[in-house]
């Protein structure tokens, strides 16, 4: 299969082994070895140019990797450094709305486990739906709501990887949540709590369906996220996950919305995002630190 093409779900590799063989080649091209790794949703991939010592690797030169498709997202990973820790931060990510398996969005998961990374940093951009929240505040997400209609998880078990039926009960990291609200405070930033539905898209919500996601427990909406959370619980690598509100749900406002509003968003909140992770990047290294061990052995 040719780099930057996708993930077959069938074929005589395994998950495991494609994975590794992409994983390697990542490590080939940098001597760092992050144990955090970052995933930039839309708009807000501007992080990876903040970091030193860069390494950029295109996602097409990865054997396996997927390349995306929606505005807003480079398809560039970048290991480098934030304030002297060594981290791998994804500049964009496949949807399943882009028309590929749930085994290939989640495939730079398995990848980042199969570098060693330990704990991993998701953002979105997503649509607000409880009433508090407003463009351009932030929401760290304690728990999400999968109407995606399938799981990454589905098919035969590779054991390699993690056990066949995997706990959820704290998908996102109490700790880290705690962490990345403290911070986000001290900072004083508008940072919220919240509950995540996962869609798959890419139509965006109708007012009935904003309705009851309200009534169901959401407190954001998007198009992503889930299925990373997903396989990244699967192989014990630590969730922490920020939703930056870039434009209120569908019949909260009466307007009509726009991915180019995502994206302006995005770039208007861009740096008290970037303050946030900097502030947070460091105490996730240190807690790594206390607790030791990896994910998976390479």
């Amino acid at each position: 299969m040719s780099a930057g093409t996708g993930v077959s779900g069938n074929g005589g590799e395994s998950k495991f082994a494609r994975a590794e063989q992409a994983a390697r080649f990542v490590l080939a091209r940098t001597g760092l070895r992050p144990e955090i790794a970052l995933v930039l949703g839309s708009g807000l991939g501007g992080f990876a140019d903040e970091l030193t010592e860069p390494v950029h690797i295109p996602y097409r030169e990865i054997p396996g990797y997927p390349e995306p498709s929606a505005e807003g997202h480079v398809g560039r990973l970048v290991i480098g450094r934030v304030g002297g820790v060594p981290v791998a931060a994804m500049q964009g990510r496949v949807h399943l709305y882009e028309g590929l398996s749930p085994e290939s969005v989640v495939f730079p998961m398995r990848v980042f486990g199969c570098m060693g990374i330990r704990a991993v940093i998701l953002t979105n951009a997503a649509g607000g739906i409880a009433r508090e929240l407003k463009p351009g505040c932030l929401v760290v997400l304690q728990d999400h709501i999968n109407l995606q209609g399938t799981n990454p998880l589905i098919g035969p078990n590779e054991d390699r990887l993690g056990t066949r039926f995997v706990d959820m009960t704290a998908a996102y990291d109490p700790r880290y949540q705690e962490l990345a609200l403290k911070e986000g405070r001290r900072l004083h930033l508008d940072v919220f709590g919240g509950v995540y539905a996962g869609l798959t898209g890419p139509a965006y919500e109708t007012p009935a369906e904003i309705r009851y996601l309200r009534v169901i427990g959401a407190d954001v909406v998007g198009m992503s996220t889930v299925a990373e959370v997903i396989a990244a619980r699967h192989m014990g690598i630590r969730v922490l996950a920020i939703s930056c509100v870039t434009n209120m749900a569908a019949g909260i406002t009466g307007q009509s919305l726009s991915h180019a509003e995502v994206l302006e968003t995005g770039e208007r909140v861009k740096g008290q995002f970037i303050a946030l992770l900097r502030a947070v990047i460091p105490h996730i290294a240190d807690d790594l630190k206390e607790s030791g061990g990896r994910t998976i052995e390479r």
